[in-house]
C-alpha cells in the first residue's frame, strides 16, 4: 500500500536528508572502496564521527585509518561545528587541515573545505554522524554524503541527543535503517548501504 502524501516528507526534503552512503564505522571507508566510488577527498566531522564527544583524542584505529587514507592520496579536511581551539588540537595531532565553527547544516564551510582540498566537488564526500548537520550541509554544498553511526552518543550534549530520535525516525522513513514507518522512496534503495 502506498502511503498518503501527507505521511511522507516531500521529495525535496527526502533528497536533502537521504545520505548517499551509510556505514557502521568510519574505518569501513577503505581507500580501495573510496577510489571505487570515485572519491579523492573527504570532509570529516569531528565529534561522534572521528572521536566521542568527551574524548580528547581519536582512538588508535581511527588514527591508523587516517594514515592509510593519507598514504593512498585521499585528501582530508575536518569540518566541525566545534570551537577553533578544540578542533585544532585533534587536527594537528592527525596532520589534517580543519575548518571550525562550520555552522552546519549551512553549506558554506563545506564548500570552503572542497576548495581547500583542491578536488572537484564530484570527487568529495562529507562524512559525519548527524543527519540534520553533516548530511544536510553536504547536500547543500553539492557533494556526496556518508552517514556514520555515532560514537558514544550518550556523551553528546542534550540537544544532539534529543535530535537522535528524530533522525532515527527519518532514517527509517527513508529506508536507510529498518524500523517502524519505513516507506518506499522515489530514489529506491540506498546504494552501498551497510547495516551492521
Amino acid at each position: 500500500m502506498k502511503p498518503n502524501a501527507d505521511e511522507v516528507p516531500s521529495r525535496g526534503l527526502l533528497r536533502w536528508l537521504r545520505p548517499t552512503y551509510y556505514f557502521s564505522r568510519i574505518s569501513d571507508l577503505s581507500p580501495q572502496w573510496l577510489r571505487s566510488q570515485g572519491l579523492a577527498g573527504l570532509l570529516v566531522d569531528l565529534d561522534s564521527t572521528l572521536k566521542p564527544y568527551r574524548q580528547a583524542t581519536v582512538a588508535p584505529e581511527v588514527a591508523a585509518w587516517i594514515r592509510s587514507l593519507q598514504a593512498s592520496g585521499i585528501r582530508l579536511c575536518i569540518v566541525s561545528n566545534g570551537g577553533r581551539n578544540r578542533v585544532a588540537v585533534t587536527a594537528q595531532e592527525l596532520g589534517v587541515p580543519f575548518l571550525a565553527r562550520a555552522w552546519k547544516p549551512f553549506p558554506w564551510r563545506c564548500r570552503e573545505g572542497v576548495r581547500l582540498l583542491g578536488v572537484e566537488p564530484s570527487a568529495v564526500a562529507m562524512v559525519g554522524d548527524q543527519l540534520f548537520a553533516d548530511v544536510w550541509a553536504g547536500y547543500g554544498a553539492g557533494i556526496r554524503t556518508v552517514l556514520i553511526v555515532p560514537l558514544a552518543p550518550e556523551q553528546e550534549p542534550f540537544v544532539t541527543r534529543w535530535k537522535r530520535g528524530l533522525e532515527r525516525w527519518f532514517l527509517a522513513r527513508l529506508r536507510v535503517i529498518p524500523g517502524p514507518g519505513a516507506v518506499e522512496t522515489p530514489d529506491g534503495p540506498l546504494p552501498e548501504a551497510r547495516h551492521e
